[in-house]
Order: C-alpha cells, then structure tokens, then sequence
C-alpha cells in the first residue's frame, strides 16, 4: 500500500516529523508492507456491486496490527467507569459499565496511531475524540490516523469514509483548545 495523501492537523505533520521521525518512519515501513491484494477477499451482498471482490477492511486490519506489532507497538485499552448521578431520581440503570473500555490501536513512545476503514463519524471521534481522552489519561502527546483515500473506498463496501471527506469535515470543524497534534495519512492500494 502507499500513502497519497497528508494532512496536518492541529500542526500534526511538524510535531510528528520532529519529535516522532523513528515512528513515523515505522508507520511508513508498515503501511507499504501490505500487500492490499491479499485483502480484496470480501463478496459483496450490496445490490449495486452484489458478487463483486472488494477490499476486507477485517482483514486490511489485521494486517496492519500483525505490522505494527512486529515493530513493537501495542495497543492501549483503558477501563470506563460510567458515572450514575447523573439519572434522574427513581431511575435505575439496567446496564453497567463492567467491561467497558476504550482503546486506541498503537501507541510507541507516547504517538497514537488509529486505523480506520469505518464510517466518518468514527473517524472524526478517532481524532477530535479519542485521541483527546487518551492525552487527558497521559498516555499519547500526539496521533497518527490512516484512513483510505476515496479511489481506494470505491472498492469497499458502501459506507466506508475517506480521507477527502475527512479532511473538508476537520478543515469546517476547526481546531479547539483541547486538539492534540494529529497527522492524517490517506492511503490506497
């Protein structure tokens, strides 16, 4: 695979290229490891693309954590205590939060590092989200996030999000006083 597209976000691209230049280097190394041929294994069911090969994104994933494993990253999961004082009084919740967790895919020397071939939404909660709770619980000062490019997107299931959208979403969104450093990679096959 190769990387097409780069965006700074919050300053991403200087803060990960001066502070995280050996892991970035890593991220560069894994990312044209892949082979995305190896990965176009999904039949689709979709009625407009229905019998047709498309990319896995289950498998693309696991792929890149075999890769970032083997260079010494590790993925990061945090406990999530849901607080109950906010319910209204007579109400009992059902649900409790035992075994619930947030997680971030790779982290190596205090750099974030999310994959994702989902919907927008996730990937907007990756960078504006996520990767803000995990620099609160000190665990990352910057983040890495890989997402496909629209050219790659069109052999995926319908749905998935790319970088073009990604990046016009963060572009109107803006920049708030609580954003870490992000760079985002837009990639293909």
């Amino acid at each position: 695979m190769r990387i097409v597209g780069v965006y700074s976000f919050n300053d991403g691209q200087r803060v990960v290229e001066g502070r995280y230049a050996h892991e970035l280097n890593d991220v560069r190394q894994i990312i044209a490891a892949i082979n995305s041929k190896c990965h176009k294994t999904k039949t689709s069911l979709e009625k407009t693309m229905a019998g047709r090969k498309l990319y896995s994104p289950l498998s693309l994933n696991r792929a890149f954590k075999r890769e970032f494993e083997k260079r010494g990253w590790v993925s990061h999961r945090v406990k999530c205590d849901y607080p109950d004082q906010y319910y209204v009084s007579g109400y009992t919740a059902s649900a409790s939060s035992a075994g619930a967790f947030r997680e971030i895919d790779f982290v190596k020397n205090r750099l974030g590092v999310e994959i994702q071939f989902g919907k927008y939404a996730f990937m907007v909660y990756n960078v504006c989200a996520k990767m803000t709770i995990f620099h609160n619980l000190g665990v990352i000062d910057a983040g890495i996030e890989i997402v496909p490019v629209k050219e790659f997107v069109e052999d995926m299931s319908s749905g998935v999000s790319y970088f073009e959208q990604f990046v016009w979403d963060l572009e109107q969104r803006g920049v708030a006083d609580i954003d870490i450093p992000v760079l985002i990679l837009g990639i293909t096959a």
